[in-house]
């Protein structure tokens, strides 16, 4: 039997309502699904989490996280008052200063964790936004520099410390890892950046990781990155992308095609998708997963995300190419065992 169970991340198909979004998965050939927080609101602010567990059983899926993304994106950017967190937050709510936004998303947040916790998960995929600020997020040397009363890189430690501070406290009342998702522009860009949000917070238990090898291509390999922080792996989605030679990863250029980066479908981008999964195994996420939540199968989460295909049916080939390829059945031990017997 396989480790592993296919299942999907919601986000690209927010436009789909919860039931109909666990219907296409299900059709698809997904086992489970990991909805975003949009397609869970509802009442004053979520569904309850009756009626979301009656709606996964009606679809014969089971509930593989909730992407918390956006509203912690939104948390620890709000502070530098960038229009980029705008999308992901109610219009009047986009009106209000930096301070109120942050304090909205820090409540919003709990609740959403409140709601991951009724639910009885014991992980939230996301990723902590530019805590350190656009200059370090830049990766240029020029924000690394501390000039006359300032020093960046200090300033965000601390920053992240205090800001994440009531949001990790009450995850780890409720049993549950904040997953980031090492990512370019985000608070931790590399596996050496999440390890010094770690010591930073005083090695937090709270600190985790969604391993997602799509967002290694900036000189960083996916394996040198999940090796150093394998140990904090407790989910993972699944998606593979190419870099176009000759093309500038770090163009100004707003329109997906037309970048160095795309991601891709499964079958034909630049990663190993086989390799990435053993990698997965052997740093101990499936284990760690099913002993979190008590099931015998971790999910591998398709994240389908296309300039050029229509995201239904990338996804829908990401979930068959997830059942026929990726779900490896662990060894029992080394194949040389039984040599010379």
């Amino acid at each position: 039997m396989s480790c592993y169970h296919p299942s999907i991340e919601g986000a690209q198909h927010g436009a789909k309502p919860l039931a109909d979004f666990l219907a296409y998965a299900k059709r698809s050939g997904a086992t489970g699904a990991q909805p975003s927080n949009y397609m869970l609101h509802g009442g004053k602010l979520f569904k309850s989490a009756k009626e979301i567990k009656a709606a996964f059983a009606d679809a014969e899926l089971t509930i593989d996280g909730v992407s918390g993304h956006c509203p912690i994106w939104v948390h620890t950017t709000a502070w530098t008052e960038s229009p980029t967190i705008r999308p992901f937050i109610p219009a009047d709510i986009a009106k209000k200063s930096p301070a109120e936004i942050e304090k909205w998303a820090e409540n919003y947040s709990l609740k959403l964790l409140d709601l991951i916790a009724d639910l009885g998960l014991k992980v939230m995929p996301m990723f902590w936004g530019t805590a350190y600020g656009w200059e370090i997020a830049t990766g240029y040397p020029w924000g690394f520099w501390a000039g006359p009363g300032y020093d960046l890189i200090k300033e965000g430690n601390d920053r992240f410390v205090k800001k994440t501070k009531k949001i990790r406290d009450h995850a780890r009342k409720l049993g549950i890892k904040l997953c980031h998702e090492i990512h370019p522009g985000t608070a931790a860009s590399t596996a050496d950046d999440f390890l010094n949000l770690v010591k930073i917070t005083g090695n937090d238990e709270t600190m985790a990781v969604n391993a997602d090898p799509s967002h290694c291509w900036e000189g960083e390999s996916w394996e040198t990155r999940f090796l150093k922080v394998g140990q904090y792996i407790y989910a993972a989605h699944v998606k593979n992308f190419t870099i176009r030679a000759g093309f500038p990863l770090r163009t100004m250029e707003p329109n997906w095609p037309g970048r160095a980066m795309q991601f891709t479908d499964l079958p034909s981008g630049d990663l190993n998708m086989s390799r990435y999964v053993e990698l997965l195994l052997m740093v101990g996420f499936p284990n760690r997963y099913c002993q979190l939540h008590g099931t015998k199968t971790a999910p591998l989460v398709v994240e389908a995300e296309s300039a050029h295909r229509d995201l239904d049916s990338t996804s829908a080939n990401g979930i068959a190419y997830v059942r026929d390829h990726l779900l490896i059945k662990p060894a029992a031990g080394s194949f040389e065992d039984g040599m010379g017997a």
